[in-house]
């Protein structure tokens, strides 16, 4: 994702300093984005235990606050395609929970073990457009792709591998001219990522799966136009 990140802002200066400057035109800046999140029906497949908790395929929800830098290229003040990428990592709580690992003739001995898990969020890149309805209101819209980073320490043995999952963004803002070049944003935004299950690498019986993470934000922004 970082090659993308730097070929696609290697593209926009290449686009920019050769084209009319009546047409086009280059914006950099960086924002702040708070909000809430929700992870839809988080469930774990194991052949050997059994979870000592009701929250089995329950909903989880939480509070996100993050920061991302943004490059994008203008298109006769209407248009803008841009990348905005997170240079930080997004840690979960730290989730325990305790198993039964069954065991013994016919699989009838209980154990119960402890699970220790957290998700890092790595390498936040979304790739958008977007439309100005008026001179200060656009509509966007865009993919964002992240990386997965599963760090567990597991009773019931084991490990699960990384992952990434990707989605859609849409966005509602309103920008602000400043003097010198400068703007100001403040936007709207609704996040669809796609599920995905992850297999134990020692144990293919087990796995984890979540159908999907959705999330609303309030984005800040403050860039300067070239």
């Amino acid at each position: 994702m970082k090659k993308i990140l730097i070929s696609l802002i290697s593209v926009f200066f290449l686009i920019a300093n050769n084209a009319n400057s009546a047409d086009f035109g280059f914006n950099i800046g960086g924002s702040v984005t708070a909000g809430v999140f929700s992870v839809d029906g988080a469930s774990e497949k194991n052949a050997d235990a059994t979870i000592n908790a009701s929250s089995e395929k329950e909903d989880a929800e939480g509070l996100y606050a993050l920061g991302s830098i943004f490059t994008e290229l203008t298109v006769n003040d209407k248009f803008a395609i841009g990348v905005d990428y997170v240079p930080h990592a997004i840690e979960s709580n730290q989730i325990t929970n305790e198993k039964e690992v069954l065991a013994g003739s016919g699989k009838t001995v209980g154990t119960n073990v402890t699970n220790v898990a957290e998700v890092h969020f790595e390498e936040i890149t979304t790739l958008y457009a977007s439309y100005y309805v008026t001179e200060n209101i656009y509509a966007k819209a865009g993919y964002i792709q992240t990386d997965v980073l599963t760090k567990e320490v597991l009773g019931t043995g084991g490990a699960y591998p990384n992952t990434d999952i990707d989605g859609l963004v849409l966005g509602l803002g309103y920008e602000k001219d400043l003097a010198s070049g400068l703007f100001v944003r403040l936007e709207a935004s609704y996040t669809d990522l796609d599920g995905v299950t992850v297999t134990n690498t020692n144990d293919s019986t087990k796995s984890i799966t979540v159908d999907g993470i959705t999330g609303y934000g309030a984005k800040l922004s403050i860039g300067k136009s070239f």
